[in-house]
């Protein structure tokens, strides 16, 4: 994309007004409506008093538009500085900046420990033997995987780390033996690992050794989502295990250093981006499947598992190409699909940067793209596209088709007795999370007053703000069977292109700004639905009954409620899924460094300057489940809150940590805070504003 698309795109963005807020666009039906799910969340029985409301959503896609603008800044930015690269002095340079960024990204690597590796059988075939290896990536952190050696010839040999899509039988399954054999029979070394959370990798098992939580991506999200807490990220750990791949195959005799690739298609070929990104030693990748730009999969809805978005990489204005660019000039093919669900456009648009890149660093013949006529996956194409290129690098053949295959039944191919490392005593990927989370509370020291202010200011990303909120008065509500018999609608804007939404119940028809004072008033902060709870939530009419005159407003932060996203797998109803919406959006909130909960924190202190416009500068903040977040640390830092009401407060982000079983989603976590603060901190803080917690909820209450 040139810069002048750039930013006429952002520029439109900025302009569709409404349009892009969802004000005019009825929401789609839903699988469940939230006035449902947040009662049964709550542990209520959803209300019965006459037919199921329908449930309000009045902005369905803005937090998708915000967050479709903040890409799209953060890629023109990044275009920017790409276009001013003049010469081979600066794109070398360039590629040693985007390396640091990078490291900011993945976080600092493990330091090198044993691989202890070991062979636990062999399958001896015409062209090659099989040996079944298992080593470890971290200690007593087991990889299994199939080594591929080819007979006779002159060793030693080309190698190749074959990292494998989301597929139940991983390094088993017909793509991933296609290539690997494939490679073998041409005469290289290839060494293709089963990833964690699928085939014999399966993190969480029951006593017969069989998965609880499904395989691939529901592993991945599952253990991926609970390392932010400690700071991790899953990618890192897909990455490791290919480098340790990289390190067994240099101990080996057969292999020649001067020659080792990469490569494997969707989340096998987000893992050999991340490892052109990371691994010095790689001298050729070919990622299939998977290289588009960041703004693509975000614009076209493309939810995806938690290794394929590093934290932090829209905020340093990384894309899919600068994590190739950090192998720079070395070669490497990028395989995409016409029909394939990862936009192609983006695909060549990454191919174009880096181009012009090469070209400065006088390897313009080292980058390459081959786009192939189908779906998603390794095809046949795919494969002999990459045979090609690592021939054309390594000159060891000069096969330009797929030779003839034998494929070996999954259990042949199988390194553990029972099929699964946990039946060999690997450790668990969440057991170093629960290792490092309890290293963290024990090095952590309590935090209390300015100094806990200031630290989560900065975990929450927390700028600060000055002016008062503007808002849009929105027609009365009639017949939603709320206490009042009457509720006006506020949008609170509390940045360019997002508004908070906030109902004021009145015993009087009103459709106007809020009256004057009081001083006092109460600020409700839903769970998930200011609508539904209005009608459902007890504490709602007990505040009604214990503060008769003191006016009630309650608040939809971003992505709640009247907000919640109305997007993603073309209009299913998504919002609690594993890759829901909910999910989706918080995902992207880490890579733009700021996290979904300090979003909604920041939507909370701006509703409370908007209430101070009015004079109600003592508030009684009430709010439940996954509302109580934003709450308790808005409340800490808002000195117009003067009063604090939680109902199933999350206990502590060191319970979720520590445990192998939660149920809070992603949105709720806080990455980074551990290492300053937990939950705990800010109700002692919170004691001195008459802190009343209902019902704490721990890791699985949700």
């Amino acid at each position: 994309m040139t810069k002048h698309q750039g930013v006429s795109r952002r520029t439109a963005l900025q302009a569709t007004g409404l349009g892009a807020l969802g004000l005019f666009c009825p929401g789609r039906a839903a699988a469940q409506s939230p006035h449902a799910i947040a009662a049964t969340a709550l542990g209520q029985q959803p209300h019965s008093d006459g037919p199921v409301l329908e449930p309000l959503n009045r902005l369905p896609r803005m937090v998708q538009e915000y967050l479709v603008a903040q890409a799209r800044e953060a890629e023109g930015r990044g275009l920017l500085v790409k276009e001013s690269l003049r010469t081979k002095a600066d794109a070398e340079a360039y590629v040693r900046s985007v390396r640091e960024k990078i490291g900011l990204c993945f976080g600092p690597l493990p330091e090198k420990t044993p691989l202890n590796p070991r062979v636990t059988g062999v399958l001896e075939r015409d062209a090659y033997r099989i040996e079944k290896v298992i080593f470890e990536s971290r200690p007593g952190f087991l990889v299994a995987g199939n080594l591929y050696v080819p007979r006779g010839g002159r060793f030693p040999r080309p190698a190749v780390v074959g990292s494998c899509g989301h597929n139940d039988k991983a390094k088993a399954a017909e793509a991933y033996q296609a290539f690997s054999q494939g490679l073998a029979r041409q005469g290289y070394v290839v060494l293709t690992i089963d990833p964690i959370g699928q085939a014999e990798r399966m993190q969480y098992v029951d006593e017969n050794l069989r998965p609880r939580r499904g395989g691939g991506d529901r592993e991945h999200l599952y253990a991926g989502n609970q390392q932010f807490l400690v700071d991790e990220f899953f990618g890192t750990w897909r990455a490791w295990d290919a480098m340790c791949a990289i390190d067994y195959l240099l101990t080996r005799d057969e292999v020649d250093p001067k020659h080792v690739g990469i490569t494997g298609t969707s989340g096998g070929g987000t893992v050999t981006a991340w490892v052109c990104a990371l691994e010095r030693r790689l001298t050729m990748a070919a990622p299939s499947c998977f290289i588009t730009t960041f703004s693509r999969m975000l614009e076209n809805e493309l939810t995806a598992d938690t290794e394929r978005h590093p934290p932090r990489a829209l905020a340093l204005g990384l894309d899919h190409d600068d994590f190739l660019a950090a192998m720079a000039p070395k070669p490497i093919v990028i395989l995409a699909q016409e029909l394939d669900h990862y936009d192609v456009r983006g695909s060549i648009e990454a191919y174009r940067r880096l181009k012009r890149l090469y070209q400065l660093l006088g390897a313009e013949e080292n980058i390459s793209l081959h786009v192939g006529p189908g779906h998603h996956g390794f095809n046949q194409d795919h494969r002999e596209a990459m045979y090609r290129w690592f021939n054309r690098v390594t000159g060891i053949s000069d096969a330009t088709t797929e030779p003839d295959l034998v494929l070996e039944e999954e259990e042949a191919l199988r390194c553990t007795p029972q099929g699964q490392v946990a039946g060999i005593g690997s450790k668990t990927i969440y057991s170093f999370t629960r290792e490092k989370a309890e290293a963290l509370a024990a090095r952590r020291r309590p935090l209390r007053g300015e100094a806990l202010r200031s630290a989560m200011i900065e975990v929450l990303r927390l700028a600060p703000q000055t002016d008062v909120p503007e808002y849009r008065v929105l027609r009365p509500l009639r017949g939603r069977r709320y206490p009042k018999p009457h509720a006006t609608t506020y949008l609170v804007e509390t940045e360019r292109g997002v508004h908070a939404v906030v109902y004021r119940l009145y015993d009087e028809l009103h459709h106007a700004r809020p009256p004057q004072g009081p001083k006092r008033a109460v600020l409700y902060v839903a769970h998930q639905s200011s609508d539904a709870e209005l009608r459902d939530e007890p504490l709602v009419r007990e505040l009604l009954e214990s503060e008769p005159d003191t006016p009630l407003f309650t608040c939809d932060v971003r992505g709640i409620g009247d907000s919640r996203p109305d997007t993603n797998f073309g209009g299913w109803d998504t919002f609690l899924g594993m890759r829901g919406t909910d999910y989706f959006y918080a995902i992207h909130a880490l890579m733009l460094d700021k996290p979904y909960v300090g979003q909604r924190t920041h939507d909370l202190l701006r509703v409370l300057d908007w209430l101070g416009s009015f004079d109600h500068t003592e508030v009684h903040l009430v709010a439940t489940g996954w509302g109580a977040l934003p709450a308790a640390f808005a409340a800490v830092l808002s000195e117009r809150v003067t009063q604090v009401t939680l109902k199933h407060a999350l206990t502590s982000y060191t319970d979720i940590a520590t445990s192998e079983s939660y149920n809070w989603p992603l949105s709720s976590f806080l990455p980074g805070a551990l290492d300053k603060f937990d939950l705990p901190d800010c109700y002692e803080e919170l004691r001195a504003k008459q802190l009343r917690l209902i019902d704490p909820w721990g890791p699985d209450a949700v």
